[in-house]
Order: C-alpha cells, then structure tokens, then sequence
C-alpha cells in the first residue's frame, strides 16, 4: 500500500542550530493556515513532543529506529499522521548523529531515508557568511540517499548579511527556503534535563508557540515549503496499529497462560450485561507537571489490550483512579515537586497498598524516585528499599537489555531496547531480583522487580516490544 501524505523533515548540522524553534514555529503557521498538521520527533525525546502538540493540536510523536525497529518508522508515522494534509519532523543533534557506534542507526538521516522525506537544513549563519556554503554542500552531498532539498538561514544579523549568505548558497546548489532574523530568545527556560516541559508553563507556553511561528511566518517562504513537503513520493507500508502485533510470550499466571487477542476485544466499553467489576481492568497512569513524559502509543496500547486508562495526578489527586487494578508511572521531574509529592502522604500509602497487594506497578524513572523510600530526603511512597536523590552526573543514552526475571512487563530471558536519561541516583541500583540486565553498552543490573513491581531507570519504547501491554493488562485483570 502506498500513501501520499506531504512531509518534510526539520534538521541541522548541530544541536542548538534552532530546529527546535523552526520545527515548532512551522507546525504552528501551517495549522494556523488551516492545515491539520502531524508533529514528530526523530529520537527518544519527550519534551519536545510537547511543545509539538500544543503548536497542532495533535498528540506529538516519536520516530526512533533504535527503540522501536527501522521496521516501524514508517507505520508509525502513517499511524500519527492518518487524516493529516502535513507532516512536520523535527531532527534530533547533528543530522547524521545516532545510536553512539551503530552507524547511521537512529539519526535523523536514517529516518529521513526511511520515510524518503526531503530534509531541510537549518543553519546557524550568526557567525559565518560564505563559508554556509561549504557546510551545507558538506552535508547536502555526504549520503547521497537523503535529499537535502533546502536551507533556512537562522539568526541572521541584517539585510547585508542575508544577501551574502544567499549568494554563497547560490552556489552551492541548495534553495534557500527561509532566513529568520537574530532577535532576542523567546523565553523557553531550561533546566538540568532540557526544556521545562509544556504541562508545567502551559499559558507561558502557548506564547513561546505564538512567537515561534510569528518568526517562521515573518522570515520562511511557506508556499515553497509546502510544495517541498508535497514533492515527497508516496510512503509505502501499512500503518501501525496498537491491535497489530501478538503476544510473543506467555503472561506469568497459571490462570490464563496467553493474553487475550487484542483484536477480539472491544475496549471502549466493558462487555455489555456484564458487572462493571468484572469489565475492563482499569490502569491508573501518572500524569500532570511532575510525571510528563509518555510516548502515545502506551495509552493506545493499553487500550487496545483491554484495559480502561484512566489519568491521575500525583501533585494533587488523594486518591488513585477508582477500581485501579493496575499502575504505570513514567518519566518526569519528581525531583523538583519532591515537597510537594512527599505532603500527598494519602496518595503515597494509597500506591504502595496497591503494589503490596501484588498489583501490577510499571514504574520508569520518574516513577522508580517515587517508588523509593526517600527523595532527597523526602518520603516518597516506600515500595522500594531504596534511596534516591539528585546527582551532578548525566546518565544518557541509548540501552540493550534483557529481563532477569519473569514480570508483569516481560517474560525472563526477554530482549527490549531503551533510553536512559537522568541526573539522579538510586542507592542500591538493583534489587534482590534486578528489572533488567544491561548488556550494552556495559554490562550491568539496574532496577527492581519484586511482586507485581517493576521499576527502572530504563524507558522502553512499548511499541518496540510487542506484547508489552498485553502483558500487563493481563496481569492487571489477574490482580483484581
């Protein structure tokens, strides 16, 4: 199956080059001008997907060939961008940095020829004229596979100065399809891990968008990057869906030996007739300014599995979702709502009642702090004899591992990929039966799995590990 869906790809030479503003600013003048607007972002980022959505108003998404499979960026994409006029794709570092050692695997390069999109270059002119270029012919000829179609010109110092890079440009083959004016940063504040988050700004954010599309508008040429995006040949595949994909290993119950087959299940409502206790298993997932990060597919998942996902907010929530029979908590900034998570002691000895009782309790990250005895020296909910606490050290990149132990995620001897990214520290780093081995890039355990808990530093890519949610629902409808 071929599918015509225009799409362009944002990228750069380096990090801090203003793709990130361009990309965003982009997505929110083409929606403005009526388009429906499918946001991505190439890598494991969270952040950014958040800025993304709230320029489209469409869930932001991610495309990342190391976590999810080259095999599943073009579903994926498809997937997100089903109904759309306009597909926008933000690069992540340099255009050709990916997984450290693995060649082209996971940069924006990779994804851009796995989609066949044309790239658009976005260049930090602040201190340079004609040498712009020699980078971008640099860049434009080195893999011949991906079509660097065009230039936008960032930060540039005046109308002298734009008129010298566009004639160095000239030559080098390659359209200049924007030059956006240094001016001072709108104000996006940053912090030990990147960007504040949308959820934790909203209002600030919204106008951090506004502005960056003013710039786009002011400084790109909209129609020829539109026609640039339309230019793009037809993507071929089918698209991903959350029902797709089996079950590749036994759910840990003697009970029920396999999940259910997602497809067979209708998870927009309990079956009717049926008790609304013995319905859909609801999973109670973490959200709000301390619990940001989530890749979409995850709810979609779970649903499609059977479950019921219902939001909760750890800041302010007393209680968990009624008849939770299962938890997830994600990545986020439990470090900087410590207090406040801490004084929630209802909520507290309400998540480790559930994980005590042999609940299914997935736990990344953000969600391992919480589960801890202490952050930084403040009481957290003491499912895990555990401390954590802030460190001066950044723990990042890209991961292999395997699972240790049978668990409500993954069968023992089970293989997934993930993502580290974290400036904190859990003493001890592994428990009596560790979540996961690591076998790259250095061997290693890390994590807990105890009872129905399973808590990580590691995300994983739920999309990436077939099964995965399946697995839990299962375990979550087993629990209840």
């Amino acid at each position: 199956m071929s599918t015509r869906l225009p799409r362009l790809v944002i990228a750069a030479p380096a990090s801090g080059s203003g793709k990130t503003t361009v990309a965003t600013g982009l997505m929110r003048a083409f929606a403005d001008a009526g388009l429906a607007v499918s946001p991505h972002k190439v890598g494991p980022d969270y952040i950014d997907p958040g800025y993304h959505a709230l320029a489209t108003g469409r869930p932001g998404r991610n495309l990342d060939s190391f976590l999810c499979g080259p095999e599943r960026i073009a579903p994926l994409f498809l997937h997100g961008a089903a109904g759309c006029d306009l597909a926008i794709v933000e690069g992540v570092m340099g255009l050709y940095d990916g997984a450290a050692g693995q060649g082209e695997l996971a940069s924006t390069a990779h994804v851009a020829k796995l989609l066949r999109a044309p790239v658009v270059l976005v260049v930090d002119a602040s201190s340079q004229s004609r040498s712009v270029a020699a980078l971008v012919h640099g860049f434009a000829s080195w893999d011949p596979e991906v079509r660097v179609a065009g230039v936008i010109l960032n930060k540039v110092g005046s109308d002298r100065h734009e008129t010298l890079l566009r004639e160095a440009l000239d030559e080098s083959g390659v359209t200049v399809l924007g030059a956006v004016r240094r001016a001072e940063p709108v104000h996006t504040p940053s912090r030990h891990l990147g960007l504040v988050p949308v959820a934790e700004r909203r209002a600030e954010a919204v106008d951090a968008v506004a502005e960056f599309a003013a710039r786009v508008r002011e400084g790109c040429d909209l129609e020829r990057l539109l026609a640039l995006a339309r230019s793009a040949p037809p993507v071929t595949g089918e698209a991903w869906s959350a029902r797709g994909e089996p079950l590749p290993h036994p759910v840990p119950s003697p009970n029920r030996g396999s999940a259910p087959d997602p497809a067979s299940q209708t998870p927009e409502r309990p079956d009717e007739g049926a008790d609304p206790n013995r319905g859909r298993p609801v999973i109670a997932v973490a959200g709000g300014p301390a619990f940001t990060f989530s890749y979409a597919e995850h709810a979609e998942l779970l649903r499609a599995a059977g479950a019921e996902v219902v939001t909760f907010d750890p800041l302010r929530d007393e209680a968990l979702p009624e008849r939770t029979a299962g938890l997830v908590i994600g990545g986020g900034f439990p470090e900087v709502y410590a207090p406040e998570l801490s004084a929630n002691e209802p909520l507290r000895k309400a998540v480790a009642e559930l994980a005590f009782a042999g609940a299914p309790v997935a736990a990344e990250c953000a969600g391992l702090l919480y589960l801890s005895r202490a952050l930084d020296g403040k009481p957290m909910c003491g499912v895990l004899p555990a401390d954590a606490r802030m460190s001066e050290r950044l723990t990042l990149g890209y991961r292999e591992a395997v699972a240790i132990a049978d668990n409500p995620l993954a069968a023992a001897g089970t293989r997934v990929r993930g993502h580290e990214f974290h400036r904190t520290v859990v003493e001890p780093a592994a428990g009596a039966v560790p979540a996961w081995g690591i076998t790259r890039p250095a061997r290693r355990v890390e994590g807990f799995a105890q009872g129905g808990v399973h808590a990580s530093y590691l995300h994983v890519h739920w999309a990436g590990a077939p099964g995965t949610a399946e697995r839990f629902v299962a375990a979550a409808a087993d629990a209840r």
